[in-house]
């Protein structure tokens, strides 16, 4: 009889990491997509917070840049859905704002978001913080696989 394997490991990842740049505004998404090209990951954009609910469901993305102001829901709006339901709430978000009000970052902060980034954005900064959380959540989505694999190796021990 042969144990159960992990599905993957760390060094042979099943797909590729997704960022999803989420952004009413053309030119910024372009901008951020720009300054990602160097990030090994696939890319999607959404152009407002339902738009983005939409392409969470069918892009599975590891990383959201979430614009706070967006029309048909906010980011705040789209963060807490996403943080609020247990099959969303593992992806990072990096709320990306021109909003920099103290109140504001407590607002993100409430709504579960994971980083925050002031507008004008620096690339070398956004390049760093989308890498890390990339990291994070893989070593997050590792830990939840060797979780599953040690559980499933306690099932097939007999009782003692």
């Amino acid at each position: 009889m042969t144990s159960p394997q992990p599905a993957r490991t760390a060094s042979s990842p099943a797909r590729r990491s997704r960022v999803l740049i989420a952004d009413d505004n053309e030119p910024n998404r372009e901008l951020l997509e720009a300054y990602l090209t160097d990030v090994n990951c696939e890319i999607s954009t959404a152009i407002d917070g339902a738009d983005t609910l939409e392409k969470v469901a069918s892009f599975q993305p590891d990383v959201i840049l979430l614009d706070v102001m967006m029309p048909r829901l906010s980011g705040f709006e789209v963060c807490q859905r996403l943080k609020g339901d247990p099959a969303t709430s593992p992806i990072m978000i990096l709320m990306v704002t021109a909003l920099g009000e103290l109140g504001d970052i407590e607002r993100a902060v409430e709504a579960g978001t994971d980083d925050f980034l002031s507008k004008p954005v620096n690339r070398v900064e956004l390049v760093k913080r989308v890498e890390n959380m990339l990291k994070l959540r893989h070593v997050s989505d590792e830990l939840q696989r060797l979780r599953s694999y040690i559980s499933t190796m306690d099932d097939d021990q007999p009782p003692r």
